[in-house]
């Protein structure tokens, strides 16, 4: 019921997943990440328990195959269960059940894993796909977003829209961008001027929030606000 990308940037190093579909709050169940370790997206009839055991499989140091491989034996609805992973090091896995609904299946590239179950047909991965390929010099969060659009372009999900979410992690356990469209008659549309709304301070002050190296953060309000609004007028 679901289509999604779990992506590396390669500049940077962040980890993101982006997903749409046509039912309520995906962003709550389907995307997991661990800085620095790897991303699980679980869908179709969704366990949320991949998520939670497979980030903490991931952790243990586990190749994503066997994190896979470890999760469906011990689940009887394995065959109405999709679910890809990515790890750090790019490696990639997934797991697409029998009674998952056409069409259903998964793609993957270089630091990009795409998957969607009850799609309009196989161009919604492909041109997923194709188009984070074509705008490689775009924003990580603005590429996943184009990447997104051109999948619902092909006809994304098959039932039609109702929400989306995009999850993004740099080298902190807190995120770097979290968002969520949980019902909306356009969500990867709403997902996107979220994106956008969240370039005109949220990207600007994450910078300052404390850190595991910087336990205190930066909490001088002079400089935080000088320095968001050069960065703002930089923009303009």
């Amino acid at each position: 019921m679901t289509w999604s990308i779990i992506a590396r940037d390669s500049l940077t190093g962040q980890l993101g997943i982006a997903v749409a579909t046509k039912f309520f709050a995906v962003g709550a169940r389907v995307p997991h990440i661990a800085p620095g370790i790897g991303g699980v997206a679980t869908q179709a009839l969704v366990n949320p328990y991949y998520g939670i055991d497979g980030i903490k499989l991931l952790r243990e140091g586990k190749d994503p195959r066997d994190v896979i491989a470890t999760l469906i034996a011990g689940d009887n609805g394995r065959e109405s269960r999709q679910l890809h992973i990515m790890d750090a090091k790019g490696r990639i896995a997934a797991h697409t059940g029998r009674e998952c609904v056409d069409w259903c299946g998964h793609l993957a590239g270089s630091g990009v894993s795409i998957a969607g179950n009850m799609l309009a047909g196989a161009a919604v991965l492909d041109e997923t796909a194709r188009a984070y390929v074509a705008n490689d010099k775009l924003p990580f969060a603005q590429r996943l977003l184009a990447a997104m659009k051109a999948g619902e372009g092909a006809g994304g999900d098959k039932r039609g829209k109702q929400s989306a979410a995009m999850l993004i992690h740099g080298s902190e356990e807190w995120s770097d961008l979290d968002l969520r469209v949980d019902d909306h008659t356009d969500p990867l549309t709403e997902l996107a001027r979220l994106e956008r709304v969240s370039r005109e301070r949220w990207v600007h002050f994450r910078q300052f929030l404390p850190t595991r190296s910087n336990p205190a953060g930066v909490t001088d309000r002079t400089t935080i606000d000088s320095t968001i609004e050069a960065a703002i007028a930089s923009q303009s």
